[in-house]
């Protein structure tokens, strides 16, 4: 009688001398199931579904594997079973396993829900197979939890986009029609500062940009609040030209400027300045902006940093988020500030980063 530990002992007996390629395997595997279950197109190239599958199989050393998503039939690495059909369909209605005829199905589960069944057939021990099976469900959460991760940062950008200010836009079209003909060439550069705010603020572009290109956009941003607001307004831009190619995550710091604009120059009747600054220390870029305006709650900033606020604060719970995603949670912003004592945002980020590259 063969007993079911034997063939286990066997399968792990045969991964052991070279474990060390079995875990690159079954890295390439999870690789190939970020994308879920779904079969590719023929024409998008080859199917990562397949090809997880084929490892799959190499290292069940199984006659045949076949994942499925909840529809469609699977994809197979071997000769599909007669029985597979019929197993696929009971364990995606009833989400048990089932087997036949030496094919075993068995469900993935994702967070208790059926995402999806796994067919191996051949002699293949049930405890390698359930293990496999939450293996690749494993795998198939975490790719969820990515895609996840990536909807959100694009949803946070496409709120910094959104958040240009009407008030703001009106007043600047107000000031440069105020200059039309009074002053025509004022007004024309004007047009052109106001133009290439609205390009980076809305167009459509990469997750990446310099900080030369962001800067192009805060420049031009200031130019038009300095023409709203006058002498309320006083600037001091300090960039050193050796941080200048540093790549960072498109609307990391424009979002910050106005931010200082909006709640620490124009809700003070006499105005106030506002200070942005860029140097190199070490292998990170410094960039700070700083506003000698009303200042907030320390225990205030750090709700917002937290998303704890509702509606104000958007603009830096954003960006922080977003910095932290890129390069990890010891980045994000530092918020220095008291009541009455201004306020001041320090970015740090790496000058370089694997993976961060400006489009």
């Amino acid at each position: 009688m063969v007993t079911e530990d034997a063939p286990r002992r066997r399968f792990f007996r045969r991964a052991a001398p070279d474990a060390t390629a079995v875990l690159a395997v079954g890295s390439a595997i999870a690789e190939d199931l970020r994308g879920g279950l779904s079969p590719r197109a023929p024409d998008l190239g080859a199917d990562p579904v397949a090809r997880a599958g084929r490892r799959l199989r190499s290292l069940l050393g199984a006659d045949a594997v076949g994942l499925a998503d909840l529809h469609g039939t699977p994809a197979w690495a071997g000769r599909a079973p007669a029985a597979a059909e019929d197993l696929v369909e009971q364990v995606r209605r009833d989400g048990h396993r089932a087997s036949a005829g030496g094919v075993t199905a068995v469900p993935l589960l994702v967070r208790g829900e059926v995402a999806g069944v796994l067919v191996v057939a051949g002699d293949v021990a049930r405890g390698a197979v359930r293990r496999t099976a939450d293996w690749v469900a494993e795998a198939l959460e975490r790719g969820r939890l990515e895609a996840s991760a990536e909807a959100a940062a694009r949803a946070e950008l496409r709120a910094l986009r959104a958040e240009i200010s009407p008030h703001f836009v009106y007043n600047a079209l107000t000031t440069i029609g105020s200059f039309v003909d009074s002053d025509p060439e004022r007004a024309r550069d004007l047009i052109l500062d106001f133009a290439e705010y609205i390009r980076h603020s809305v167009a459509r572009r990469g997750d990446y940009t310099t900080l030369a290109g962001e800067f192009r956009a805060i420049e031009a941003y200031l130019t038009l609040a300095r023409a709203v607001l006058g002498d309320r307004l006083r600037v001091q831009v300090r960039i050193a030209p050796e941080v200048l190619p540093v790549a960072l995550p498109f609307l990391a710091l424009q979002p910050l400027v106005e931010n200082a604009v909006q709640h620490g120059v124009e809700r003070r009747e006499e105005g106030g300045s506002v200070q942005v600054s860029g140097e190199a220390q070490g292998s990170e870029c410094v960039i700070a902006i700083e506003d000698d305006g009303p200042g907030m709650d320390p225990d205030h900033a750090r709700a917002v940093l937290a998303g704890a606020t509702a509606g104000d604060g958007l603009a830096l719970t954003n960006v922080d988020r977003r910095l932290r995603a890129v390069y990890g949670p010891q980045y994000g912003l530092v918020i220095e500030t008291a009541l009455g004592e201004g306020t001041r945002v320090v970015v740090r980020v790496p000058r370089f980063q694997a993976g961060v590259v400006a489009s």
